[in-house]
């Protein structure tokens, strides 16, 4: 399988508030970067956001690492979360509603289709992509400003 790296940040003006997104996708040198916004969302949305726009614009099956800052993300599938939340009909242990449920069933099926590692990194501590990701990310929700 081909190896991609996807570098993702989402950025939140109040939250909720005025939302953007950013996906950087690199490949055998080459680089693809993807971003958007939302008018009212909140900081989660948009770091999972970022992270299926990144997904769905891969062509075929892939190992893909993904590389983010959000601890919301990483952990929910390193730690096993999504896994027991999608066995709960979409509930956390305690019983209460999963939240952005139809995002996170989203990224359950692009996680299982492609070969996928995430990766926590520090945000704001000099990655380059998270740095180029964030400022991207920044700039969509500005645009609501």
């Amino acid at each position: 399988m081909e190896n991609v790296y996807l570098y993702t940040d989402g950025a939140c003006s109040g939250n909720p508030g005025p939302g953007g997104w950013c996906a950087i996708l690199k490949y055998k040198g080459k680089e693809k970067k993807l971003s958007g916004s939302e008018e009212n969302t909140t900081n989660n949305r948009m770091e999972l956001t970022a992270v299926i726009e990144g997904l769905k614009a891969l062509k075929r099956k892939c190992d893909v690492i993904v590389t983010s800052d959000s601890k919301y993300v990483c952990d929910a599938v390193n730690e096993g979360w999504l896994k027991s939340w999608k066995a709960r009909g979409w509930k956390k242990a305690d019983r209460s509603p999963v939240l952005n449920p139809d995002l996170w069933q989203e990224a359950d099926s692009l996680i299982s289709f492609h070969n996928v590692t995430f990766v926590w990194i520090k945000g704001h501590a000099g990655h380059p992509e998270n740095e180029r990701c964030d400022a991207v990310a920044v700039s969509e929700y500005q645009k609501y400003l």
